[in-house]
């Protein structure tokens, strides 16, 4: 490892070409196309660490498995998002990847990908309504219930909470179902107020959890339904002085990671295998362009990430297969 990374490669790159090799088991013998695969990627965001993860996990298994990539990035605009979608299919990519912010806005978009004979892979959420190749994507529905189960045992069964809530995408607004779930289980656990935050709106997560915070003293806990909304309720938290709040997010990443490491308000992040989602779209797509099946879903892992896990650093690569078995890590969901 040391002589790699004196010749200038990192971690992640080498990591990368492990799984890369991994792959290999999988795609036993490529066409001879497979280098000369021209692929396209309509990316929601590439952003926060989750997208650029995401974008990652595409460019480097396009490296590794074959192929040419081209790539956009709608900044969570659902309009602009689906006029890329067009303009992609326009050049007759072998392959489309999707990654959806308002994955129902974009569904009409991507419904015409496959209506021109576009076979499309997407990561992180499906998309309602529309029959793609594949969908890579984490268990939004367990991660909700995990994390809202999380706060209810830190308090002991018994406490007031308010929650932080993301209905812009169905397969995110499954995690708001999760934790009523759990919550059911803990009939002590008082929601005393809800928040949607909504893309196009001007209130901020901070904004919001500031107001939370004042309107409810006695509040034990913010069950946040990614980490943007939970880091920022911990800044809320830290200047509303309630160092005994229990946060909790969903995502992970390395900004995420250092609030839980430095033993602040944010507790747990449910850590998603974003590049992962994207490596197994790019291979499952030279799998169905080689005339193989390929899964309609794939439930990636996800680590409930805390602070004792982080104690010999915050890892940035957690998410490359194979990676958290090395740090000891197991999947949560």
């Amino acid at each position: 490892m040391d002589e790699i990374e004196t010749k200038g490669l990192s971690r992640r790159l080498f990591l990368g070409a492990s799984a890369a090799m991994l792959a290999a088991q999988y795609v036993s013998v490529r066409p001879a196309k497979a280098a000369d695969y021209k692929f396209a990627a309509a990316l929601g965001w590439t952003t926060y660490d989750s997208g650029r993860h995401l974008q990652d996990g595409f460019t480097n298994a396009v490296k590794d498995l074959g192929g040419s990539l081209t790539t956009t990035d709608a900044g969570f605009d659902a309009k602009k998002q689906s006029d890329q979608i067009d303009s992609l299919v326009a050049t007759k990519p072998d392959a489309l990847f999707v990654t959806p912010a308002d994955a129902v806005a974009i569904a009409p978009a991507v419904q015409r990908a496959l209506a021109a004979g576009i076979p499309v892979f997407a990561a992180d959420s499906m998309v309602p309504g529309v029959a793609v190749n594949t969908t890579a994507m984490s268990n939004n529905f367990g991660m909700g219930f995990y994390t809202a189960d999380f706060i209810a045992k830190q308090l002991g069964g018994k406490g007031r909470i308010a929650r932080v809530l993301l209905p812009q995408n169905e397969s995110w607004d499954q995690r708001t179902l999760g934790c009523e779930w759990a919550l059911r289980r803990h009939p002590d656990i008082k929601v005393v107020t809800d928040w949607a935050f909504a893309l196009a709106g001007n209130v901020t997560p901070r904004q919001a959890v500031d107001n939370i915070l004042t309107a409810n003293p006695d509040l034990d806990a913010v069950w946040c339904a990614w980490d943007g909304a939970a880091v920022e309720g911990t800044l809320a938290a830290r200047a509303a002085d309630r160092p005994n709040l229990i946060l909790t997010g969903i995502d992970g990443g390395s900004q995420a990671f250092q609030y839980i490491a430095g033993g602040t308000q944010l507790k747990l992040s449910m850590a998603q295998t974003f590049y992962e989602m994207a490596y197994l779209d790019v291979l499952y797509a030279h799998e169905h362009l080689a005339g193989r099946k390929t899964p309609r879903t794939v439930i990636t892992p996800t680590y409930a990430v805390t602070q004792e896990m982080l104690a010999n650093g915050i890892p940035d690569d957690f998410d490359v297969p194979g990676r958290g078995e090395e740090l000891g890590w197991s999947r949560a969901v």
